[in-house]
């Protein structure tokens, strides 16, 4: 549920949430909710917002019949005595909603203010993802543009990057694979191996990372202004075999080089550079990488933080 204040600009959100307690008396709901981050429990009258106090203990409702009155109709297949027995113990559980507000920022890092802070966020989102992986054992999957977030408030101290949208993520198994063979993703922005159906692993989101890149720089002719361009467009429309032809003729650095100069933009014209040895690092020696190269997400991150302090390439 979203509710607006007096500026536009902010929005704020309420999140509610029911968990069954056993005992009602015990549970901690500010400790319990800022274990999720910062938040304020509300509680009102000075009672816990539970079930049973809305309900007052009543039963499940009767409801109406067609003519007014009330269908309390009840089809017995125990004795009398036994059938309370149950339905006290199916009685329903107790539970105490919470309500958690919070407020989105950041914008899609296609938004980003300028170059700078394109290549700043895309870095940190590596990191993040990366973080996502060793830490937490995941791996995203949906690595894309709406998936990258860049935060350019300075009156907001929260991440200045971060990855969203966990729906298609897996949990990695003990040996370090996926164990997933599913095409998911993004279409546009899936590494070559997942459209052929390979166990996806983090060596397929670092190069999601990469055509992330790619796309900006030709569907873009400045933050945020947007283009289409047939060729490309034609990338999320495609089967998974023909998208998966059609990425292989950007693995070689020559044929890489001639589609930049003919479809980036040119504001993204000065990146090129750039968006080369990241083609590179993800397509050694103009292929496709036959084992995980574990340096692969330090590496890119270096050759954007370079790109970065080069005046040449972000102004």
């Amino acid at each position: 549920m979203g509710t607006k204040n007096k500026d536009a600009a902010l929005r704020q959100f309420c999140k509610g949430n029911c968990r069954r307690i056993k005992n009602p008396g015990t549970i901690n709901l500010r400790a319990d909710s800022n274990s999720l981050g910062s938040t304020y429990p509300r509680l009102f009258d000075n009672k816990d917002d539970d079930v049973l106090t809305i309900r007052k203990g009543l039963g499940i409702p009767i409801s109406k019949d067609e003519k007014g009155g009330f269908n309390a109709r009840v089809r017995r297949t125990y004795p009398l005595k036994f059938s309370i027995q149950i339905c006290r113990r199916l009685s329903p559980f107790n539970r105490v909603h919470r309500r958690v507000v919070i407020q989105d920022y950041g914008k899609p890092i296609y938004e980003s203010s300028s170059k700078a802070p394109l290549l700043t966020g895309l870095a940190r989102c590596i990191e993040g993802y990366m973080s996502l992986h060793d830490e937490a054992g995941l791996i995203q999957c949906d690595v894309s543009p709406r998936n990258l977030m860049v935060n350019e408030d300075k009156d907001n101290p929260s991440w200045p990057a971060f990855l969203i949208d966990l729906d298609l993520a897996i949990k990695l198994e003990r040996d370090g694979s996926s164990g997933a063979r599913g095409k998911t993703g993004t279409r546009a922005f899936m590494a070559i191996g997942v459209l052929y159906g390979e166990n996806h692993c983090f060596m397929h989101d670092l190069e999601s990372f990469f055509w992330v890149l790619f796309w900006i720089c030709i569907h873009y002719e400045g933050p945020g202004k947007g283009i289409t361009v047939e060729r490309f467009e034609k990338w999320n429309y495609m089967s998974t075999e023909e998208l998966a032809a059609a990425k292989q003729g950007v693995k070689s650095e020559g044929d890489f080089l001639r589609i930049a100069e003919d479809y980036f933009t040119p504001y993204y014209q000065s990146l090129i550079p750039c968006v080369n040895r990241l083609q590179r690092l993800v397509f050694p020696d103009g292929g496709r990488w036959k084992k995980p190269n574990f340096d692969l997400s330090r590496n890119m991150i270096g050759t954007l933080q370079q790109a970065q302090d080069n005046s040449d390439a972000v102004n």
